[in-house]
This record gives structure tokens, C-alpha cells and sequence, in this order.
């Protein structure tokens, strides 16, 4: 249908149908903001008793507009903000989206670059003038229209112009960005002087203390060596390949970071392993018989051939992957040739002739992890153990054991209340039903952020959000007006041939009652979340003020 709907139309109409769909798309954006709006007006209240609780009205609202759009907590709390200002702050700007005269994108532009704005009288008059000086502009790229709305902020006040020249004299190091390929990650910021230097000298005399048939560029032996870093080590494992190469010691560390990968996925790395270190083998071969040696370096040489393949199974490093085949029992874990290939992810492996199924590998906290970067960790020492399976008998006491943990982690892989995308391993690990009426055991456990744990916690019961979870990891929430979303463990999206059923429960013998003084145990903020923002603003502003006789 997508490629037909407009096959027959002339050429000379898309241009105009094209702007008529974006103008109803601003004026739909505008019908759901409007809708968020009133849902906070109805829902929350900056006076109520919550108001000082961790986990308070807006937040509970933020659940259901993030349930309702199908985005995570926090971008649903973002959409209520952009909302609210509308709705509040920004009439006429508001007026002009609902028209469909400003996209989704410049209406967030706009309420976030006024958002330091803090009297009635200032914003007013800055919605007038933008509201005038979208119709007078006419059209504008959006880098354009940024501009102009700066500079209305900047004629009626300055200080609550976000000024990209105090941004860029905070110190700051990011990890990582939305646009990220799989195999590599952005990393970028602003350090010191002093502090550049160092670093700069110490990624350096790393990357040369390797040995010349490194055959990794410089750059790359600076990446890696940053890396080192990280995991504790200060120095960088050559990849020659060579056994007589002072530099080529796997490197340990006390930092973990688990990798979750089905069999195929180990295999494929470690064949990946074996093809390079080939390689490098016949390019010394080569080098060899280039140069004529002696009888004694012959010998010498032929010797160590045999020991050129490293180890796999050495020393842990930075990452340890868990294989999730079949389970196996604790102690005697299935051998990798008694593994039969599944199908993970609508590949199924076929003949030695044909295309193989090369597995998947899987970091929680980021997502796919490419052959190539499994071999890495693998050729560095990461361990490689099966995910321990558990039995049918639940674990006595409230608090899980670690390795009963480290399968719901593994299991679950993110919070499981719908759409949150929290890594499991900061997520808490919640009684579906509450100990001691719930007991703990596999099928009674589940991942929540600390969010919807609160909210689950405090905000449940028959009049609230509740979980229900079933053997295979199912788990179907209920919303507060009756709704139902349902859940799947993230294991099951990257590894559906993992079979985690567990146990089946017996029905609880009693409801664990919540008491009417629970609402106590909450935990506190130090004061309300719109005293926190009327601070927040007041220190921003404050940095936007330069100190006497320094212009800006």
C-alpha cells in the first residue's frame, strides 16, 4: 500500500500533498499535546500530599502518558513538559502549532530555549513576539528560525539565554551517542589542559610499547589503549601474535561487564580469532623467507610456531560472555561440541556448503554486539560460562541468591514495566507477589527500574498499577482506568530459542495487605519537584551573568 497510495497521482500534486501532510502532522502533534496537558492539569498537583515523595504525581502521570505513547518515562515526562509550557506559558505559540503553522520540532525548541524565563510579564511578551515573528519570517530552515528565536530572548532577557559559551566551559567527558554503529562508541569532552596532556602522553607511550608487527594502525592502538584504561591495566596487549613478544599478556581487570551470546555467536568469534592469527603467522612466514636466516634461528623459530595460537579461556577481563544454549547443570556444564545449532532470530544454520548461522551476542545496556567485537573481548580473556538454569523449588528468604539474580538479569535484560528501557543491571529485582505471600522463586521475580518499583510499590493495589507474571517470563501490567499492556522478557527478542519457563506457582494463600500508614515508608525528596525546578532555573540564570567588566 505504501508504495501505491500515490502511484497514480501527477507529479505536479506530490509537492503540495507533501506540505498538506506536514501541516497535519503539526496539527496532530498539537491534539496530543493538548491531551497531555490536560491529563497533568487533572492528575497532578504541586500541593498534594505526594508532592514530597520520590515518586509523586508527575511521575505517575509521566507512566501513563509513557504507556500510552509507547516511549520510555523519561521522554514521557519530556512530552509533558513541552505540554505544560504550552498550555501555560506559550498560548500564542501554541495557537500557531495547532494550526500547523510550527512543526513538533521547533515547538520543543521553543519551550526549551525559554524555559529559564521566569516572569509572567517576560514570557508574555516573548510569546507575542514569536507568535508575530513566525508570520513575518516566513520560511526559515530550522537552524534560522533557532536563531531568530534567540534573538527574541535576548532583546526581552538575556539571562535566560542559554549561552553555548558557559556550556562550553564546563568540564565534561560523554560516552556514547544515539547515532552509534554497533561496533564502536563516541566518546568525546572537554578535560583540562593539564589533564588533555597527560592523557594524550600516557594513549601515546601505550600505543608504541607494542612491537612493530602490531597490525593495528595507531589510531587504533590509541582506542584500545583507552580502553586498557578503563579496565584497570597500564599497558596494551600486542597482537602480533607472536609467543617471544614481551607485550602480548593478557590483561586483567576487576571491572565486569557481562555479554549475553548464544553458542553460535563464541564459535563464530573464535573463528574469527583463528583466521587473524593465521594471517599474521603467514605474514611472518613471509618476512622470513624474504631474509635468510641461520640454521640455529631456524630451529628456534620452528620451535615456538606451535605456540603462536593464544589461550581463550585465560584470565577475565572487562567482559564476561554467558553463554545461553541449553541449560546445563552448575557444576557440569554441557560441552560446546554436545551444543546442537538453533534457530536465534529467524536464521537457522544449514549445511557446511552453505550460509551458517553466525549467532548473536548481545549487551544488554547497548544492544547487538558485532562478531568482530566479541572476538576482542574474547582474544583478551574474557570467560565464557553457561547461564545457570533454575530448579523447580523456590530459594529460601527474601533476598535472591547471586546466581538466582544474575538469571533474572539475564532473563529479563531490562526493567519490564512497558516500553522502559533501563538496563537490568540497574534495575531492582521486585516480588511480583510480595514476600512472604510471594515466594522467591523465578516465576515471582521480575526487573524494575527504581521508578516503577516505587510506583508498583506505593502506587498498586486494585485502584492502581499491578502486575501479573506467568512461568515463561510473561508479565501483563494494569493501569489504574483498566488497561492492559503486556510484557516479554528481552531474551526472548534476541535469543527465542532460550527457553526460560520456569515453575509453575500456586495462587497465593492471602493478598500481602498494604496497610494505610504504607505511604510512609516512601522514600522523601529534601523538598518539592517545583522547588527544585524554581532553584535549578534561579543557578542557571545565575551563570548567565557575567561578572563585572567582562563582556559577553
Amino acid at each position: 500500500m505504501f508504495d501505491q497510495c500515490y502511484a497514480d497521482v501527477a507529479i505536479d500534486v506530490l509537492a503540495p500533498e507533501i506540505e498538506r501532510a506536514a501541516r497535519e502532522e503539526a496539527q496532530t502533534s498539537a491534539r496530543r499535546l493538548a491531551a497531555i496537558a490536560e491529563l497533568v492539569h487533572r492528575t497532578v498537583d504541586e500541593d498534594d500530599e505526594r508532592s514530597r515523595c520520590s515518586f509523586d504525581s508527575w511521575d505517575l502521570t509521566a507512566a501513563r502518558v509513557a504507556t500510552a505513547l509507547k516511549i520510555s518515562q523519561r521522554r514521557a515526562s519530556g512530552q509533558m513538559r513541552i505540554a505544560v509550557a504550552l498550555r501555560y506559558r506559550l498560548p500564542r505559540v501554541a495557537a500557531l502549532h495547532w494550526l500547523g503553522q510550527l512543526s513538533f520540532r521547533l515547538v520543543s525548541e521553543t519551550t526549551w530555549r525559554t524555559h529559564l524565563v521566569d516572569s509572567d510579564e517576560l514570557i508574555a511578551l516573548i510569546d507575542a513576539a514569536l507568535a508575530e515573528g513566525v508570520v513575518k519570517w516566513g520560511p526559515l530552515s530550522n537552524a534560522r528560525l533557532v536563531g531568530q528565536i534567540e534573538a527574541v530572548i535576548e532583546r526581552f532577557d538575556p539571562e535566560a539565554l542559554r549561552r553555548s559559551k558557559d556550556i562550553m566551559r564546563t568540564r565534561d567527558l560523554h560516552v556514547g551517542s544515539c547515532d552509534d554503529p554497533s561496533e564502536v562508541v563516541a566518546v568525546w569532552g572537554r578535560l583540562s589542559a593539564l589533564d588533555a596532556a597527560v592523557l594524550d602522553r600516557r594513549l601515546t607511550e601505550m600505543a608504541n610499547a607494542v612491537c612493530d608487527a602490531d597490525p593495528r594502525s595507531m589510531g587504533e592502538r590509541r582506542a584500545d589503549a583507552l580502553g586498557a584504561l578503563g579496565n584497570g591495566s597500564d599497558r596494551l596487549t600486542c597482537r602480533c601474535g607472536s609467543s617471544e613478544c614481551p607485550a602480548n599478556d593478557s590483561m586483567t581487570s576487576s571491572v565486569v561487564v557481562r555479554v549475553i551470546a548464544d553458542q553460535a555467536a563464541i564459535d563464530a568469534a573464535r573463528k574469527l580469532i583463528a583466521t587473524e592469527d593465521a594471517e599474521q603467522r603467514e605474514k611472518r612466514a613471509s618476512a622470513r623467507e624474504a631474509e635468510p636466516a641461520t640454521d640455529s634461528e631456524s630451529a628456534t623459530e620452528s620451535e615456538h610456531e606451535d605456540e603462536a595460537e593464544p589461550a581463550l579461556e585465560s584470565a577475565p577481563t572487562g567482559c564476561e560472555p554467558a553463554a545461553a544454549p541449553e541449560p546445563a547443570a552448575e557444576s557440569e556444564p554441557a560441552p560446546e561440541s554436545a551444543v546442537e545449532p538453533k534457530r536465534v532470530n529467524g536464521f537457522q544454520p544449514v549445511s557446511e556448503n552453505g550460509p551458517t548461522d553466525s549467532g548473536l551476542a548481545v549487551l544488554p545496556s547497548k544492544g547487538m554486539v558485532p562478531t568482530v567485537l566479541l572476538a576482542e573481548a574474547l582474544r583478551g580473556g574474557a570467560k565464557v560460562k553457561p547461564v545457570w538454569m533454575p530448579g523447580p523449588d523456590p530459594e529460601p528468604g527474601y533476598r535472591p541468591s547471586a546466581r538466582l539474580a544474575e538469571f533474572i538479569r539475564a532473563r529479563d535484560m531490562f526493567c519490564r514495566f512497558p516500553n522502559c528501557d533501563v538496563p537490568a543491571d540497574r534495575c531492582d529485582i521486585d516480588h511480583v507477589v510480595p514476600y512472604p505471600f510471594g515466594p522467591t522463586h523465578p516465576s515471582n521475580l521480575n526487573c524494575k527500574c527504581r521508578k516503577h518499583h516505587l510506583m508498583k510499590t506505593f502506587c498498586g493495589g486494585s485502584d492502581g498499577w499491578r502486575d501479573e507474571q506467568r512461568s515463561d517470563a510473561t508479565v501483563i501490567w494494569t493501569a489504574p482506568d483498566g488497561c492492559t499492556y503486556t510484557t516479554r522478557p528481552g531474551s526472548r527478542l534476541f535469543f527465542p530459542a532460550w527457553d526460560v519457563t520456569t515453575a509453575d506457582l500456586p495462587p497465593p494463600a492471602a493478598n500481602a495487605p498494604l496497610g494505610p500508614d504504607r505511604s510512609v515508608l516512601m522514600p522523601r525528596r529534601r523538598r518539592t519537584r517545583a522547588a527544585e525546578e524554581k532553584a535549578r532555573i534561579k543557578a542557571l540564570r545565575a551563570q548567565n551573568v557575567s561578572p563585572p567588566g567582562q563582556s559577553v
